[in-house]
């Protein structure tokens, strides 16, 4: 049954079996990621079992509270291969005497026979499972690995992230390991192919051709998921928000130097100090001094809601598509609390496994395009909150210092979004003239952390 997960959602779509018709499963075994409209959901066995029967198939959309697979209890499956194993005439008849809930997703005659010796190697191989989670297997499907290939280093056994791609490390140090004596046969080889190589030119332009001309095709993919929530809600924000924007640069060259000396001790506690966290506690600090970045318009349009909590958001590419997952009561947090609360965030929404809890009650939103590429952009806001800003990538541009020499700074463009609705060009303007004076200064923002 699928269960009811919340925030008024009905139905799902079925991204991956993890397991199929036939599979022994534990309790707590995942069964089936789906997708909501918010993120990916694992469902998990309740008790073990048998997997007997996928009432829906990937692509589908399963609708809540109806069946999702059909399963046979462990005590029940036991029951049953002992009646198989026995082998009489009389196997039918016992057959129609189990729960017509069994009997409605049994075959009969020989296709029983050719499952039964499916299920016994599949039973076989469930009892070797190797713990790791979706995230992991789905890199080793991506890579085409076994995972009984990979030494695990985590509890029982269990194969990480760190294992898999140690592994395809060494693969690929070993790939390209070549010895002195495969040397000279490959050059010699190099030189006997000139030849050849130079014969086919022609007919390689030829076939060069005929795979250009092949490699795009007409399809059409349906709309769905986290996809389809993005493009409703971007139609929704852009035309019932007044947007206005409003463009600045920032000199992060002390920021850069401050994070360099601070990114050690953070890397001794387990933690990827990045820019994002001073950017967010700046931030932060900014609103106390104008709060009505941090409020949100009633529906009926007729009150101001100041938030009592800044959760910023920031905007993650998953394989999904578009999250704004945010980071909780930044105001209360250090540095360190936040990047790790940003590097966890990130790469929950990047696996596509962010929890509900963590994509709810932002205040206020962050786009790093720059990560990507592009200097300025133009950021869209994420309803209901009333501002976002999008960070261009850093540059190392020429600029007058305050003896009007030419010096090298680091510099970064940022673009404000606002809701004309209830904040104005001067209280945007005072606003990120004061977030700015912070990350310029960032000595001065630590005088300000209470």
């Amino acid at each position: 049954m699928l269960p009811d997960i919340g925030e008024g959602i009905v139905e799902c779509e079925v991204v991956t079996w993890h397991v199929a018709e036939g599979d022994t499963v534990e309790e707590d075994q995942t069964i089936v990621d789906v997708m909501t409209d918010k993120a990916l959901v694992e469902i998990t066995a309740s008790e073990p079992g048998r997997i007997v029967r996928f009432h829906y198939a990937q692509g589908e959309n399963a609708r809540v509270h109806t069946p999702l697979y059909a399963y046979v209890p462990d005590e029940e499956a036991e029951a049953e291969s002992a009646e198989s194993a026995e082998g009489d005439v009389t196997a039918p008849e016992r057959k129609q005497a189990q729960p017509e809930y069994l009997a409605e997703h049994r075959q009969e005659g020989d296709d029983k026979i050719d499952n039964k010796s499916k299920q016994d190697g599949r039973h076989e191989e469930s009892q070797r499972r190797i713990p790791a989670t979706p995230a992991v297997r789905r890199l080793l499907r991506e890579h085409q690995l076994d995972i009984h290939a990979i030494a695990g280093s985590g509890r029982n056994g269990r194969v990480l992230k760190e294992d898999v791609l140690a592994y395809l490390k060494q693969s690929e140090a070993h790939e390209t390991d070549v010895e002195p004596d495969d040397s000279r046969k490959v050059g010699e080889a190099v030189e006997t192919d000139k030849a050849a190589a130079e014969a086919c030119a022609v007919a390689s332009d030829v076939a060069s051709h005929e795979v250009r001309s092949s490699r795009l095709e007409s399809k059409a993919v349906p709309l769905k998921g986290v996809a389809a929530v993005m493009a409703r809600r971007m139609v929704q924000a852009s035309t019932q928000i007044p947007h206005f924007h409003y463009g600045d640069e920032l000199d992060i060259t002390d920021l850069l130097a401050l994070r360099a000396r601070l990114k050690v001790r953070a890397e001794q506690q387990g933690i990827r100090l990045t820019l994002m966290p001073f950017i967010m506690k700046a931030m932060a600090l900014a609103v106390i001094k104008e709060p009505i970045l941090n409020a949100r318009l009633s529906e009926d349009e007729s009150e101001i809601l100041y938030q009592g909590a800044c959760n910023i958001g920031m905007a993650v590419d998953s394989a999904s598509g578009l999250m704004v997952p945010n980071v909780k009561g930044v105001e209360r947090l250090s540095i360190l609390e936040i990047a790790r609360e940003v590097g966890r965030l990130t790469e929950a929404a990047r696996s596509g496994r962010v929890a509900q809890a963590d994509l709810k009650g932002g205040t206020l939103s962050i786009s790093n395009i720059g990560a990507l590429g592009g200097t300025y952009a133009a950021p869209i806001i994420n309803q209901p909150e009333v501002a976002i800003v999008a960070l261009g990538r850093t540059q190392r541009l020429p600029r007058f210092d305050g003896e009007g020499n030419v010096c090298a700074r680091d510099i970064m463009t940022i673009t404000w979004a606002g809701d004309h609705r209830i904040i104005d060009g001067g209280t945007i303007a005072r606003f990120s003239n004061l977030w700015k004076h912070y990350l310029e200064h960032p000595d001065e923002m630590l005088l300000s952390l209470s």
